[in-house]
């Protein structure tokens, strides 16, 4: 059986327990990205969002000002189409701007509709391996050398509860999803030796978010536990010693507690 440590939905932390700590949010305007990097600065982070559409971190951003949390930074940036050189201008404005980096969650993600395998081609293939797999790899990568002088570094890749289980049609969005537990566990036995920088896989559940729409379209989504539940497991992966453990001992998922009855 895959590990699997179940989070309390009650958890909470010190509204400042984030001050004066820098955390880049990836896909910062999707529904999970945009409760991850609001909960984060509720609790005093200072937030750079990330994002492929400008309008909407302008939108972000003016209600982050709006709601008085710590001053954001913007990075538009479209992963499907980014290069080396991209992501290497997206490290070196990060540390020419703030001059450190405390965690990332990796929010930003591509589904499409549920299909058979068969009916899924080479482009949709090379899109979920790219958004899921390689663009956010790409950008812990070069942002590495700042996260492991953080104290206590986080980060954090946002997967798929179907990844427990696989599930017929799901296709290349779990199998993408499905690598992230081992590039988190090969990166924690890397980084394990010379910094407090440890990595996490969280499966959110059944929330009422965008891809929860995709793949469940008939569902209510006043059925479904409200976005913002999601919060609780957010602030645990970036603050709890559950990730301070021995690398050997570390669950591979960390999933907030299911809503009974809802597959």
């Amino acid at each position: 059986m895959t590990p699997l440590q179940i989070i309390d939905a009650d958890f909470s932390a010190s509204v400042t327990c984030f001050k004066d700590r820098v955390f880049l949010v990836t896909g910062a305007t999707g529904s999970v990205g945009r409760v991850a990097a609001l909960v984060l600065a509720k609790h005093g982070a200072t937030i750079i969002l990330h994002g492929r559409r400008q309008a909407k971190l302008d939108e972000l951003y003016d209600e982050f000002e709006a709601l008085g949390y710590p001053k954001p930074a913007n990075i538009f940036l479209d992963l499907l189409k980014a290069t080396e050189a991209d992501y290497l201008d997206l490290a070196e404005t990060i540390f020419a701007t703030f001059k450190r980096l405390d965690g990332i969650f990796h929010a930003a993600g591509h589904m499409t509709p549920l299909a058979p395998l068969a009916l899924q081609d080479l482009n949709s293939w090379q899109a979920h391996l790219m958004l899921n797999i390689a663009a956010p790899v790409a950008i812990t990568r070069v942002c590495l050398p700042m996260l492991k002088r953080a104290v206590n570094a986080r980060v954090i890749f946002l997967s798929e509860s179907h990844v427990v289980n696989p599930t017929a049609y799901w296709g290349a969005f779990l199998v993408s999803k499905a690598s992230l537990s081992n590039i988190a566990k090969i990166w924690n036995m890397e980084v394990a030796n010379d910094s407090t920088l440890r990595f996490g896989v969280l499966l959110p559940g059944p929330i009422a978010s965008q891809m929860r729409a995709m793949s469940h379209p008939g569902e209510h989504f006043s059925e479904l536990p409200p976005l913002d539940s999601i919060a609780p497991a957010v602030l645990y992966m970036m603050l709890s010693d559950a990730l301070s453990a021995s690398v050997e001992t570390l669950p591979a998922y960390f999933q907030l507690h299911p809503a009974a009855g809802i597959p």
